[in-house]
């Protein structure tokens, strides 16, 4: 049975909030399909409104545009990682076995979906690394601050913030470090799937390989 978690994200995102219906949530279940199977730049509500069987002036009344649609889904994404790593670093495990659990799901690609949630994360993770940043590399994106629509990418940082932190108390720019990496994991996995010149592991195009070279980035800048 799919569980349906319902998180805090921003209700300036949306007009009409897609988790009170059954075509909202459809919406955005099918939207994730479909902006996995076409890009941002091709995704269009006409087209997810012939994907899903209704008008466009129904999607429209859930969201304003396809980049507060972008965002809210975005927001899912890292909501369930934070949920999913939280419930890893309250294990009684070392600091640097919660660093690497975090960064192999940071690398989602090679992981097999455990939560039975209604969306799907694979989708998801290549979502947040072809288009996740357009959602603040954006001209609006100090009054889109204000209204909370990063809310669930800063929480998730601090969560790894709190690891490094753990791992090395003394290290003073653990934030920035968390941000680096949560960034830095789906930068590189995007380079080393279409940049040879970019990337170090173009050839084997291994998560393990990237997984470890992040780690030991960050273990070595904590040492």
């Amino acid at each position: 049975m799919q569980a349906i978690l319902n998180f805090q994200i921003s209700n300036k995102l949306y007009l009409k909030n897609p988790q009170d219906s059954d075509l909202g949530r459809d919406i955005v279940i099918r939207g994730i399909d479909l902006m996995y199977d076409l890009g941002y730049e091709k995704f269009t509500f006409k087209k997810l409104a012939s994907h899903i069987g209704t008008t466009e002036a129904t999607v429209y009344r859930y969201f304003e545009n396809k980049h507060m649609f972008l965002v809210y889904i975005i927001d899912i994404y890292w909501s369930i990682l934070h949920f999913t790593i939280l419930s890893v670093i309250k294990l009684d495990i070392r600091p640097e076995e919660k660093l690497g659990k975090t960064i192999d799901l940071l690398i989602w690609e090679d992981n097999q979906q455990s939560i039975p949630i209604q969306y799907d994360l694979k989708k998801l993770f290549y979502i947040a690394v072809q288009e996740g940043s357009k959602t603040y590399l954006s001209k609006d994106v100090d009054q889109h601050n204000t209204f909370a629509f990063y809310a669930p990418f800063k929480e998730l940082c601090e969560l790894i913030a709190s690891i490094i932190t753990e791992i090395n108390p003394d290290y003073p720019h653990a934030i920035s470090l968390a941000s680096m990496l949560l960034e830095g994991s789906h930068t590189q996995y995007f380079f080393m799937q279409h940049f040879s010149r970019l990337s170090n592991f173009y050839d084997s195009k291994d998560p393990k390989s990237l997984e470890k070279f992040l780690f030991d980035m960050v273990i070595k800048t904590l040492s």
